[in-house]
Parts: structure tokens; sequence; C-alpha cells
């Protein structure tokens, strides 16, 4: 196949190949980019790869940073740019799962291409718009389906996040997976046990924003990997897992936050048992505070109080689209638009007199009570139960004898 039309990311670091290809060497455009490319899509990431070792590339390019030399990979820094050039190579046994023991550079495109996960990742670019095909990607690309590169069984004991990739592949891109690679999911499942919660995490969430999520989840479900995914097993179960797929068949979650929200925040655990899961995912202590603080409106849209939408109104985003994606019925989902839009303050700060003021005035003192006091004060005025002026909080405060107790 030839590529005519290159995009500009593409066309900026074509110097870059032409210049180690000038100096006897080959250098080509490798992995997603290329993928994406062919498939019409925006490309994320520039993969260059080339038979230059990096002691080679470091002779051939003036400014240069080893970001990944024991693994082959020079970073060649032009016009402001930094490109990560990565010799090709080839790689031993894998007895962590993770990591090869042992990395070997060649001069082989074919021989580096052949260790790679699967057949629509496995490409590479020429500079002039050619794209070499080793594995037969491209009918796999027409066949809409993921494939791994050799045997699935060795690609997926070599490496066992490539499982979570593959259904991350089939969310993000609207694949299947192809029956001799889904099976080494059913068989090699387990394995993702000896993965790193973190990098498991990362495709995960990519799954969970997928066009496909739905789809995805379900041949999750179907090659039986619930079980070794991060948390305590039996929390999340195979009937949560199939009403989420169905609700990701319909809209995708716009960042992790409404993921782990649709994810988590509806699978009915225990405040303690939510939060626990939530640790075992190791995920950012902002995302699990918007889990915990939503899962319980979530859990009753209908009854989401003016009181709950002001302590949460930080969230109010999230909560909107949860529900969105959750099918909750429009009207509820207006009401709890219309009841944040029609808040008088949206934090204390807002509230004209602090608890200085109330002890200055001679309307509380210092101590235990002031906090209660404060606190009070708040919810009425979120609530509209007493104008935010001074006047009318004073009147209220006098008239509720809330400062002198």
């Amino acid at each position: 196949m030839q590529l005519d039309n290159l995009p500009s990311e593409l066309i900026s670091a074509k110097p870059i190949l032409d210049q180690i290809n000038q100096a006897g060497f080959q250098a080509y455009f490798v992995g997603g980019c290329v993928r994406d490319i062919i498939l019409n899509k925006a490309i994320h990431d520039v993969d260059i790869a080339s038979s230059a070792y990096p002691e080679e590339i470091k002779k051939i390019f003036k400014k240069t940073v080893d970001t990944g030399i024991q693994h082959g990979t020079v970073m060649v820094l032009d016009h402001g740019e930094g490109y990560e050039i990565t010799t090709f190579r080839t790689e031993s046994t894998y007895t962590d799962f993770r990591r090869p023991d042992q990395v070997t550079f060649v001069r082989s495109l074919s021989k580096d291409l052949k260790r790679r996960d699967f057949t629509i990742n496995a490409f590479a670019l020429q500079a002039d718009g050619q794209v070499i095909d080793y594995f037969d990607g491209l009918t796999d690309l027409d066949r809409q389906q993921i494939r791994a590169v050799g045997r699935a069984q060795e690609r997926f004991t070599e490496d066992a996040l490539r499982m979570m990739r593959a259904l991350r592949f089939a969310s993000q891109l609207d694949f299947t997976i192809e029956d001799q690679t889904f099976q080494a999911l059913v068989n090699l499942g387990p394995n993702l046990e000896k993965i790193a919660v973190e990098r498991i995490r990362v495709e995960f969430e990519k799954l969970l924003q997928g066009s496909s999520a739905g789809p995805a989840l379900r041949l999750l479900l179907k090659a039986q990997l619930l079980p070794y995914l991060p948390g305590k097993t039996g929390r999340v179960t195979a009937d949560h897992l199939n009403l989420v797929a169905g609700q990701l068949s319909q809209r995708q979650p716009s960042n992790e936050k409404v993921a782990w929200t649709i994810y988590l925040g509806q699978a009915g655990l225990s405040a303690p048992d939510l939060q626990d899961e939530l640790r075992q995912w190791k995920l950012s202590r902002d995302v699990m505070q918007t889990v915990v603080a939503l899962a319980p409106l979530l859990a009753q849209p209908k009854q989401i109080s003016t009181w709950a939408i002001y302590e949460h109104n930080s969230q109010i985003e999230t909560l909107v689209e949860a529900l969105t994606i959750m099918g909750v019925e429009n009207a509820v989902i207006q009401a709890v638009q219309t009841k944040y839009a029609a808040l008088p303050i949206y934090s204390s700060k807002e509230i004209v007199l602090s608890g200085g003021d109330l002890i200055q005035q001679g309307l509380a003192q210092p101590g235990p009570a002031l906090g209660q006091t404060l606190h009070q004060l708040e919810k009425a005025v979120a609530l509209g139960q007493v104008e935010n002026t001074k006047p009318a909080i004073i009147a209220w405060l006098r008239g509720n004898d809330n400062g002198n107790n």
C-alpha cells in the first residue's frame, strides 16, 4: 500500500528518517501511528525504528538524549521537537510476564516487527509513504479484527498485559478479536494477576472510554477475565458488568472520572467496600473522592436533593454525564441541572459573614459551637432559607438563637 498524503506530524519527522537513511542505515515509522493513518484517524505518537544501533544514532545527530538506552531508544532533538529512535531488536523469554530477560539489537526490520503484539500494530512505513506489512495486518484492518502476530499464546505469555490491550483496541476501533487470539485470552487469563495494577488500569480506562466499550466488556466476560482484574473477587459481578456494558453501548464517558463513576459507582457496594475497591485499582485521590461522593446519588437519581447538589456541586458535570449514560430520564436530569443553576452560593466562602465576623458582632463565641453554627448557616443560605446579606443573616441568627448557645 502506498500512502500519498502523510499527516503533518510525519512530514515534520521525515528529515529524521532521511538523515538516518543517508548515513547508510534504515529507518521507518512504525506501530500504531501507521495503523491510525491507514484508518484515517488522528495520530498521537510518532514512533521510529531503525537498523542503526544507539551509538550510531548518536553519531548521526548532534543533539540526543538517552531516554531508554538499555532498550535501544535514543531521543533525537530537532528544531524543538523530540523524536525517539528505537533500534531493531529481538527479545528473549519473559520470566516476569512483562519485560524481556534480554534484548538483542538486530539489523532486520522483519525480526523487529515479529516481536510486536498484533498485526495491526506491526506495520512499518517508509519515508516515501510505502507501507510494509509482513503479517497481513492490512487484511485484518479490512476484516476489522485483532489478531496476534504469530502465535497468540506466545505473545500473551511474553506480556500478559497484551490481553487487556486486545480488549482495549477492540473497544477503541470497534473490532472483533480473531478466534485463536481470543482463545489465548481464555487460556492465559490468570497471568493478568502477575501484571502491575497501574498497567492494567491504564488499558481498562481506555477500554471504558472506547466507542465500543459495551461489546469489549462482554468479550472480557466471555473470556472469563473478570476474576483476574484488580479488586476483590466477587465484588463486581458479571450481572453488573453486563449492566455497564449495555449503558456504554449507547454513550461513552468523556474522561476517567465519569468512567469509574459508571463502572464502580453503580456496583451497589457499601461505602467501605467501594473505597477499598477504588484503592485496589490504585486510583487517584481525586477520582476516588468523586466516585465515593456520587455513588449514593446514582442509586436514587429521583431523590437527589438540593443540599446534595450543593455539597457536590464541583462534580456536577460528572454527575450529569453519568446520569445521562445510565439512561436516566431527561426530566430527572433537568431537575438536577435546574437545582444546580438556582443555588444561591456554591461555597461557604461566598457567605458574606465569616466566623470571625460573627464573633466580632457578638453573634457567636469561639469554640465547638461556632463550627455547628457556621454549618447551619451555610445550609440555610445554600437552600435559600435565608438571603445571603448581612441584615438577613444577622436576623436569622438572632431569631434562631444560634449565636450564643
